[in-house]
This record gives C-alpha cells, structure tokens and sequence, in this order.
C-alpha cells in the first residue's frame, strides 16, 4: 500500500513536470516578444532620423503588441536617457552620443496559477519586462 501512494505521488509529479513547459512556453514568447519590440522602438528612435521614443511611437508599439495578445492597457513603458533629459520630445531630440534607454513592462495575467496544483503560489504582482539602451545617432 505505501508503495502503491509513493508511485501515484510521483506519477503526478513526473506528469506535471512533462507538461509544465506546455503552459510557460507562453511566457517565454511573450518575454521575446516585449525584447523584439523594445530592440526594434530603439532602433528606430536612436536613428540620425528621430533621436526620440515620442507617444505616438509607443502608441504603434502597443498596436503591434496588441496584435500579439497583449493587452494595450496593461503594457507599461519607460523613456529615458543616460544624462537625464526627457527622451520623448520630439522638439528636444537626444544628441548623438547620449543613451537613449528604454523599458516595457507586462503582468504575468495569472499565467502561473497552474503551479497551484502541485503547492506553488504564484507570484502576486509579477510581471514580464525587457529594456535596452541604444546611443543616439542623431545630429542636428
């Protein structure tokens, strides 16, 4: 009889182990998407074009995540550069040869709940980021 427990215990181990990846992969997606995107907003905005990451640029970003999934609202972005002037003014772009830096955070949206099974709580206020800085090529 306690052979027969210890084998159902790890059989339901072992299973939620095989499978767990089949529900984090999504995680993991989602993770590659925020970088891509926040790889492609600095690449644009530290252009010798833009020298900026402005609110109609977030706006499309959030458009072509949307188109992912993600929900527009819950997305979170964080402009800024490496002296401290605001990087999202068109007027005002960044020099060249200043950081621009940019950070987009996501809730995990109750992705991890499924750890429950097995005794896990999941993390309250999680959440998904990516950031990268870029130097400014712009010159007036």
């Amino acid at each position: 009889m306690k052979q027969l427990l210890v084998f159902l215990l790890f059989a339901a181990l072992f299973c939620w182990l095989m499978f767990s990846p089949v529900y984090k992969h999504v995680l993991v997606i989602r993770q590659a998407l925020l970088q891509q995107e926040v790889d492609y907003l600095l690449e644009v905005g530290a252009s010798g074009r833009y020298g900026y990451i402005d609110g109609a640029m977030i706006d499309e970003s959030k458009a072509r995540l949307a188109s992912h999934g993600f929900q527009p609202s819950l997305l979170e972005y964080a402009v800024g550069s490496t002296t401290g002037a605001d990087a999202s003014l068109p007027s005002r772009p960044l020099p060249r040869g200043v950081g621009l830096k940019l950070s987009i955070r996501y809730p995990y949206e109750k992705l991890l709940d499924i750890d429950r099974l097995i005794g896990i709580d999941p993390p309250a206020d999680a959440e998904i980021s990516a950031a990268g800085m870029k130097m400014s090529e712009y010159v007036p």
